[in-house]
């Protein structure tokens, strides 16, 4: 199913996206989770470096 998302969003425009997964501490329970966001590949790094 992944595969088909990002097939769907790099044929319809000229941008390649990546899916990330960022490991992210709950501030009500202290548990970690996975935040899983499609972002173009020129801003992984900046979404990976801001804080939530």
């Amino acid at each position: 199913m992944a595969k088909k998302t990002v097939a769907t969003l790099r044929t319809g425009s000229n941008k390649n996206f990546a899916k990330v997964f960022k490991m992210v501490r709950s501030p009500k329970t202290g548990a970690y989770y996975f935040d899983e966001k499609m972002v173009p590949q020129e801003k992984v790094e900046e979404y990976l470096k801001e804080k939530n």
